[in-house]
């Protein structure tokens, strides 16, 4: 039986700094990932000089993160909705994808789908979809007047595409819920905002 529309109580949203601190070629791959995915490093367990260091997998885990179909199922379940994830990628490759829901038990607004693809052996081909219900909103019709610019989806709603310190981001509303989708900066001109449109108009 298909769920209802996403839907959940949260009128105001604090403002979100989707730039991160400069991350530079010497610091190790997962520090670099987690640092932007903006994931608190202290809930990783540092390894001893005796010990390997941990494979991507265990370090996500340990942050929280899990498998793309157990996050989306957490987020459905919580929400009492259908949540459809775009068809297609961005035509770079990715070895790896992780999935986490967060829960914002202490003010019950940000609650949120997390989406991560990530590349072991290329560190600059990043993607993540960032999804939350339309009551939990937040405002990005400021990039507007800043360095943003506005795309019409197939169906006739608007999209948002704007660029940040680390990601450049494309933003919409489908099925009752705000999808993020953010591309790092670093990423070769491949990936371009017309892309990043094609990918939001694959979500049915």
């Amino acid at each position: 039986m298909k769920k209802d529309s996403c839907s959940q109580a949260g009128e105001n949203n604090p403002k979100i700094n989707l730039g991160a601190i400069k991350v530079n070629k010497s610091i190790p791959l997962i520090l670099f990932l987690l640092v932007i995915f903006g994931v608190k490093i202290g809930t990783v367990s540092a390894n001893t000089k005796d010990s390997p260091p941990p494979s991507i997998e265990e370090t996500f885990s340990e942050a929280g993160f899990k498998t793309v179909e157990e996050s989306v199922e957490e987020f459905e379940n919580y929400f009492e909705c259908d949540v459809e994830l775009p068809r297609m990628t961005p035509s770079i490759s990715f070895t790896h994808r992780f999935g986490r829901f967060y829960e914002d038990k202490q003010y019950n607004m940000n609650h949120s789908l997390a989406i991560r693809f990530v590349n072991k052996d290329i560190r600059e081909n990043i993607y993540k979809i960032d999804i939350r219900p339309l009551k939990n909103k937040i405002n990005f019709k400021d990039k507007l007047n800043l360095n943003g610019k506005e795309f019409t989806l197939q169906d006739g709603s608007k999209a948002i595409y704007f660029e940040s310190h680390q990601f450049n981001f494309l933003v919409f509303e489908k099925n009752d819920l705000q999808y993020l989708l953010g591309i790092y900066r670093k990423v070769p001109n491949t990936v371009t905002p017309e892309s990043l449109v094609k990918i939001a108009n694959s979500i049915k």
